[in-house]
């Protein structure tokens, strides 16, 4: 199980890779193709994910299904993505990152180095509502849609106070990963959508 920091992502794959380490990747930030194309260039096989949280990888899968079915529907619509996490993380969420494709294919253009990303604690206290003694881990995301006239908003929060909420994701991938790996899997970089399918 990986939980480290970005720089380190894609040197720790490799080892993994290496040594035949089956793994799980829940850390955000590396070059996540190159993450992908290392497992899947070896004799093993590794859960991949941006974010452990259940609920929000159904979410995302909203999303993408949205995305899939309905492409352009919001063409014309301003964006604004926010999030907020605590001051030790380095990098833009990945959580973040990785929803701006869905609003991409719904027709609205914008880039993940727009999105606004916060540290500061007295921001996150005093504008976000994170409580106290949730500042030093948090996760909060706000996803704004407003009309070309300004006439309607969409708007989409998921906030996380503490870290409680990834364990259920994790244990559940370990446990998917271990059944891959009794059935002999290969070379496969599954998401955390494979696992609540799984």
């Amino acid at each position: 199980m990986d939980f480290t920091a970005p720089a380190a992502v894609n040197g720790n794959a490799e080892l993994y890779c290496r040594y035949g380490i089956p793994f799980v990747m829940g850390t955000t930030g590396g070059d996540r193709d190159l993450l992908k194309r290392t497992v899947e260039s070896s004799k093993i096989c590794a859960v991949i994910a941006l974010n452990m949280a259940q609920q929000i990888v159904v979410f995302q899968a909203m999303m993408e299904f949205a995305a899939q079915n309905f492409p352009d529907s919001f063409r014309g619509y301003r964006l604004v993505i926010a999030e907020s996490h605590q001051q030790g993380k380095k990098d833009t969420s990945g959580t973040a990152k990785a929803m701006v494709q869905y609003f991409n294919a719904l027709g609205i253009s914008f880039t993940t180095d727009q999105i606004i990303m916060e540290r500061n604690p007295l921001i996150q206290e005093v504008v976000w509502g994170v409580p106290r003694e949730r500042l030093g881990g948090h996760a909060h995301h706000c996803y704004t849609l407003l009309s070309e006239n300004g006439t309607v908003l969409f708007q989409f929060r998921h906030n996380v106070n503490g870290r409680n909420i990834y364990i259920p994701g994790v244990l559940r991938a370990i446990r998917f990963l271990d059944k891959k790996v009794q059935g002999r899997a290969q070379g496969i970089a599954f998401s955390m959508i494979d696992v609540l399918r799984g």
